[in-house]
Parts: C-alpha cells; structure tokens; sequence
C-alpha cells in the first residue's frame, strides 16, 4: 500500500488531517522532519510522505483512517529501536507514537498503564518509585511498545518471566480506524496474538501490566575478564547460573573494552569477556548467590555492588545509542556448550568495529514453567540467547560487517536450537525466519487471527505474518 502513483498529497488533504487530530503533522518541508523519521538504526534511510504524532488513541484512530483513504503504506513508532527499522516507511503514513508516554501506576492493585510511546526507563523509574517493577528488556531506551509485542525479557525474566507473561490488557486501534480493547475475557484470540505475535495485528495506545514487588536497590554490576580466559569462564559462569537460583539475570558479552571508568586505562580497545549480572532481590541474598560467579578466574575488574535497579537499567545506554549502522542475527541455544563456546569465541577473535558485540542472555526458569502455546512466544525451553550485533559508522564497511554477523550465525547455528527472537530480525529475515519464531502451528494460528483483523495486511511493516489470501 504505498502513495498511489507517486501523487503528492494536497494541501487540502493534508489540512483536513490536521483538522481531525490534536497531534502534529509533519511533512518534508517542515523542520523537525528529519528528527522525526530518524530512528536508532542509522543504516536504515526512509523518508515518508507524511508523519502524525498522536497525542490519544483518537489520534491514532484518525491517522489510519486517513491513511486507508489515501492509500498509503503505515509504519509504527514506539521506540523506533528495532534494527530492521519497521517504524518508518518509504512515501507512506508514520504514526510516531513517542509523544505518548505516560505511565500510571496503582501501587495497591500492583498495575501499570502505559502508553505505547514509553520507553523502558519510563516504566523502570515510575514503578521503581513504589518499590514495584515490570521484567522488562536489557537496555532502558528500547521502546516498551516493540519490546512487549515481540516478548520481551531482561535480566528479571527468570524469575518474574516475560513481559508478555505480566501483560494483562491492551487497547488498540484496528486496520478499519476502529477502537477495540483485548484481555483474557474480551477478543481473547486478539489478545493471545498480541503476546508475542508483533505488531501485526493494529496500533496498541495502552498497555496494562501486572507488577511486581522489587526494593529499588539490588546487587549487580559488570565483572570483565581478559579475552584468552573467555572459554573457561564461559563455561564456569554457566555452570553457576545452572546452579544458582532464579533470581541471578546474567548476560555474557564478549567486545572491544569500551572507555568505562572501572576499567584500566591500558584494557581500553582490548577484546575482552564482560559478565554482567543482577541478583533481582534482597542485597544481602545476593552476596551469597552472586559469590560463586564473582570467583570465578581472575577478572580485570569487578564493579558489583549495591544500585538503583533503574540506573543499572540504563548502564549499557551509552553502547547503544544513536547514531550508528546496526545487522543482527541471533540464535536461542538449549545449553551453552563447549562447542557453541568455541564458535563463539573463534569468531570474536575477527570483531572488526570497537562498537560490535556478541550478547549471551541466561533465560530458563520461570519463562519456561509457561505453557508453550500460552502466547505465541516460543523457545521457552531455551536456556540461553544469543545475539550477534554488528554495529559500525561508515556505509562502505556495510558488507565486512554484514557477512562476519552472518559468518557467526552460521558457524553457530549447529549447536542451536533454530529459530529466531521476534524483537532481533534484521531486514533479510524472510517470511521462513517469520514461520521459524513460531513454529508451524502457533504460525498458522496466528494467520487466523491476523486474517479476522487485518484481512489486508494492512500492518505489515513489521516480522509479517500474511493473512489467508
């Protein structure tokens, strides 16, 4: 559904949108254009016709009227993170949703209400502020619209599971303009889809969540160890985090040492093993549960103490900024084997840009007590994921870094259990690596919802699930 014949919308058209919104109108001519349809993937260069930034689910419900009218194709912003850069389209209609943002909390009921324009922070800080918490993603300014629809988990998931496992209703606007809410008791076939299905299926303006109790300070922080010890500690932190309780989040990541203060000025530039971890509980508790990671080997530098959950949140903001071209491939292991390890570390050796990093996630525990067809997320069973980022800034290097992203993958892909994770598709990800995030039956499910409430594939600037011809 792109411009019909290349027309430029007329001045007319364009005044009669503004009339029905309370949000802004942007076009080419205006001056924040050029802010508005940036998103964080820098490789990712699109220019639509027209950007609307709702205010309400009014604005919303105006906007994609006006854009079935018109016929133009509609991309969705929440945080315009995902790397494959679905949040903008090419000569189509942006609903930039960043300008809501709220989040209302009820302490007493242990509920959430967010707007789907919220980053993760906003959620972090608001709830954090009751001594409450929503488990949400690794990085704090990831839009809470993107990382929900596509699952969402962190470093409280195997204790507290998925963001999509706390998501206890959604309003949205349909591919007709039209307003519907969905729940476990209302459009529950909506509802299942929308827990991991993507954004597919229309416009969320609200998310309600189910919180949890979490003290604001808990006991975390990175541990980094030189690159030639990376094998035996990679396996020796695994084995502990087996062996540890559901409270431990741990993500291992092996780069070039960033510029950090903890570190020694001589490591910076160094490819290094950084094993981060969080004891999402009690400080005291996690003395005794982080101490047998913290052991291991002899680090370069342990910078575990006692924080705010939502500073920690943000502490690896600054490495995922804007500004740079990003590829991603992930894989989901169902252990960290000394085979998957090798490969891994084989491959770190060739990290070309000091910003590219290979993440390993610890999932398991309460993601996988779920039952596997509760939400369309699958890969429950998975004990770990790992993801390939390769980031960079200048637009000749795109093939080194593409094809070492990919060289991994496929060298990985052995000791993997197949699939891909919903929030991580890069561009190339076909309709087979769509098929493959589900599985076949949870696939063809969610095609049946899809052809009930976009019939056209209107929403299809997303991992796109076709509906029945």
């Amino acid at each position: 559904m792109a411009l019909t014949a290349d027309r430029p919308l007329a001045n007319d058209e364009i005044d009669a949108l503004r009339d029905r919104l309370r949000g802004d109108v942007l076009l080419q001519t205006d001056e924040e254009y050029d802010e508005r349809r940036s998103i964080w993937n820098a490789a990712i260069d699109r220019r639509p016709a027209v950007v609307v930034r709702p205010l309400g689910a009014a604005d919303v419900m105006a906007a994609v009227r006006f854009a079935r009218e018109q016929s133009l194709e509609i991309s969705i912003r929440g945080g315009g993170h995902h790397v494959a850069g679905h949040a903008v389209t090419d000569g189509g209609l942006m609903i930039d949703c960043s300008a809501m943002k709220s989040v209302r909390v009820n302490p007493d009921g242990k509920r959430a209400w967010v707007e789907p324009g919220a980053l993760l922070h906003d959620v972090d800080v608001e709830t954090q502020a009751h001594g409450l918490v929503l488990p949400g993603g690794f990085i704090s300014l990831v839009g809470i619209g993107g990382l929900t629809l596509g699952g969402g988990f962190g470093y409280l998931s195997r204790s507290l599971g998925l963001t999509v496992d706390n998501l206890r209703s959604v309003e949205l606007v349909t591919a007709d303009g039209e307003f519907v809410t969905a729940s476990e008791s209302e459009n529950s076939d909506l509802f299942w889809a929308l827990r991991g299905g993507g954004g597919n299926f229309g416009v969320v303006t609200a998310f309600e969540f189910g919180l949890h109790e979490l003290e604001p300070t808990v006991l975390a922080g990175p541990i980094v160890y030189d690159f030639a010890d990376a094998p035996e500690v990679m396996a020796a932190v695994t084995g502990a985090i087996r062996e540890g309780p559901d409270e431990i989040g741990c993500v291992m990541t092996l780069r070039k040492a960033p510029p950090a203060p903890f570190l020694p000025e001589e490591v910076h530039g160094q490819s290094v093993l950084i094993v981060t971890v969080m004891y999402g509980g009690d400080v005291s508790a996690g003395e005794e549960a982080l101490a047998p990671i913290r052991a291991i080997g002899s680090p370069i530098a342990d910078a575990v103490g006692p924080k705010p959950y939502a500073v920690f949140q943000t502490m690896f903001d600054a490495a995922a900024g804007l500004g740079a071209r990003n590829y991603w491939k992930t894989h989901y292991l169902a252990e960290m084997s000394p085979e998957a390890i090798r490969a891994i570390c084989d491959r770190a050796t060739d990290i070309a840009s000091p910003e590219t990093a290979i993440g390993m996630m610890a999932l398991g525990r309460e993601i996988a007590r779920r039952p596997a067809d509760s939400t369309p997320y699958q890969h429950r069973d998975a004990e770990w994921f790992v993801v390939i980022q390769a980031r960079w800034r200048e637009a000749d290097e795109d093939g080194t870094h593409t094809g070492w992203a990919r060289g991994l993958f496929e060298d990985l892909a052995p000791h993997a259990t197949g699939g891909v994770y919903l929030n991580a598709t890069s561009l190339d990800e076909d309709e087979t690596g769509v098929r493959d995030a589900f599985g076949a039956d949870t696939y063809e499910r969610l095609v049946t919802v899809k052809t009930e409430w976009d019939p056209e594939n209107v929403f299809h600037l997303n991992p796109n699930v076709r509906p029945e011809a």
